[in-house]
């Protein structure tokens, strides 16, 4: 199965490979539903492809917004750059851009966005017909329905479902509530995740309000807990799912890495699943679930808690280790002393570096690195690579 990663911008494109992702899904400036994220423009697009196909990766660009008809001003001139980039694929929820991108782009391959609620048989076979290559799967289906339409449609289309990460409260995604409460359209790609603010309620003859407070067990009624499927990749296979999706557009590199590391080892055979849920506990997550793939109660997906973590991120490897020492940026504060543990795809992963040593931009000694996103020398046993992560258990 392929493992399918976010990209909001292109550093977090180089993380996603670097840990293991076989195929990254990001957005241009346009015709996204991530217009909060970095997001590529033209030249990183051309930019963001070659360097996928340079190492055998894939490409696909977000194009899912669900469109009026002045949308459409501009769209041929962002499919000629996309065909000329030659990304992948591309991933569409609006059947009309669909229909005419298949009339008037035909080589582009077009993956249906799960917005595009695809829940049954017919609805795949039309997009099918259309000349659709793959579905990204309604997140309403469970193991059983999934079986059944894999089974009905052969391998006439692949079939893509989310794996991990932050879920919507909405039918697939197409939610209305930030563009009722703020005119921003989060099916224009503006959402402002008002399924996360507070929220007070009141019954309609009185005048005082409830707030709705949260708890050790959560009480976030428009907001689920996050998805992870780590356990049931093997069930996910055998169900017919093609490409595994992790979500996060908007997250960070930290987040990217541990994310797709955990799962690319999983998928590679390693069998200490205690590491890999240990390892999956260490980013920002809200409390986890399986979803509607083995018939949750719908309450048990949708209690939530607020956002959690275990370790922080303190430093990026920016060049590969030499000499005992390896340069990094930092991102947090850590001192001569510290114990900083090492996230990579290699076997240096989960190994200590103790700090004895952090040399400044100036080239001075310091004990204490404190500047954002200085670029500091630390001692290092380790042939760390650029692009490993270093991190510290959060007290």
């Amino acid at each position: 199965m392929e493992l399918l990663a976010p990209a909001g911008n292109f550093d977090k494109l180089v993380t996603a490979v670097h840990f293991g992702a076989d195929a990254v899904y990001f957005s241009g400036k346009k015709f996204g539903l991530r217009a909060f994220a970095g997001n590529f423009d033209e030249n990183e697009i051309y930019k963001a492809m070659d360097y996928l196909h340079k190492r055998n990766k894939r490409g696909y660009v977000t194009l899912n917004i669900i469109a009026f008809d002045g949308d459409f001003e501009g769209l041929d001139e962002y499919l000629k750059l996309l065909v000329d980039a030659k990304v992948d694929g591309i991933i569409v929820a609006d059947v009309g851009i669909i229909y005419y991108i298949r009339k008037n782009f035909p080589s582009l391959e077009v993956h249906v966005s799960t917005q595009a609620n695809v829940t049954n048989t017919q609805s795949a076979k039309f997009f099918v017909d259309m000349g659709c290559k793959r579905i990204v799967l309604a997140r309403e289906l469970n193991l059983e329905q999934i079986k059944e339409l894999h089974k009905n449609l052969g391998d006439n289309v692949d079939l893509e479902a989310f794996i991990h990460g932050a879920m919507c409260i909405s039918y697939s995604g197409r939610c209305l509530l930030s563009n009722y409460l703020t005119g921003r359209d989060s099916n224009h790609g503006a959402c402002v995740q008002a399924c996360r603010w507070k929220y007070y309620i009141r019954e309609e003859n009185r005048q005082d309000e409830m707030p709705i407070e949260e708890d050790e067990r959560g009480t976030y009624i428009l907001n689920s807990k996050d998805m992870c499927l780590i356990d049931h990749l093997k069930e996910l296979e055998q169900a017919g799912i093609n490409s595994l999706k992790i979500e996060g557009r908007m997250k960070s590199d930290y987040y990217v890495a541990s994310v797709v590391n955990a799962y690319r080892r999983a998928l590679d055979g390693f069998n200490d699943f205690d590491v890999l849920h240990n390892e999956l506990e260490k980013t920002s997550h809200r409390r986890y679930t399986t979803g509607f793939y083995f018939n949750a109660d719908d309450k048990e997906y949708l209690a939530d808690s607020m956002p959690v973590q275990t370790y922080v991120f303190i430093a990026k490897v920016v060049e590969d280790a030499k000499g005992g020492k390896v340069k990094v940026e930092m991102r947090n504060r850590f001192k001569v002393g510290d114990k900083l543990e090492i996230l990579s795809a290699d076997d240096n992963f989960l190994k200590i570096i103790e700090v004895k040593t952090i040399i400044n931009s100036k080239g001075e000694s310091i004990d204490d690195a404190k500047r954002v996103q200085e670029i500091v020398e630390i001692n290092c046993p380790y042939s760390l690579k650029e692009g490993d992560i270093l991190r510290v258990e959060r007290m």
